[in-house]
C-alpha cells in the first residue's frame, strides 16, 4: 500500500512539471486564495500526503505532518519562498523511499 501511494504521490509530481509530447493533462485550476490558484494537481498531491499520514509511524508521521503545513503555507502564498512548495514534496518523497527501504 505504500509503494503504491508513494508511486502515485511521485507520478503526480513528475506530471506537474514535466510535459510529455502526445499526453495532454490539463492543469485546472479550482479557485484562487490570497492571489495564489490551487490547482487540481495540488488538490491530488494534498489527499495522497494526508493518506500516508494515516499509514506512517509516528516519528515519521509527526515530520510529514509538519512538512505538509509548510506546504500548504507556501502554496497558499503565506510563506512566499519561489520554489519552496515543490522542495517540500520533494523531502517527502525522499523520506518515503528511504522508509520503504528500511533505512529511517
Amino acid at each position: 500500500m505504500l509503494t503504491f501511494i508513494l508511486s502515485l504521490l511521485i507520478i503526480l509530481w513528475l506530471l506537474g512539471f514535466v510535459q510529455i509530447p502526445g499526453l495532454y493533462i490539463p492543469n485546472i485550476p479550482l479557485f484562487v486564495i490570497n492571489n495564489q490558484t490551487v490547482t487540481l494537481w495540488n488538490l491530488l498531491i494534498f489527499i495522497l500526503v494526508v493518506t500516508l499520514l494515516g499509514i506512517l509511524p509516528s516519528p515519521l508521521r509527526e515530520m510529514a505532518g509538519g512538512i505538509l503545513i509548510l506546504w500548504l503555507l507556501s502554496i497558499l502564498g503565506i510563506i512566499a519562498i519561489a520554489g519552496l512548495s515543490h522542495l517540500l514534496i520533494l523531502g517527502i518523497i525522499l523520506g518515503l523511499i528511504l522508509f520503504a527501504l528500511g533505512i529511517i
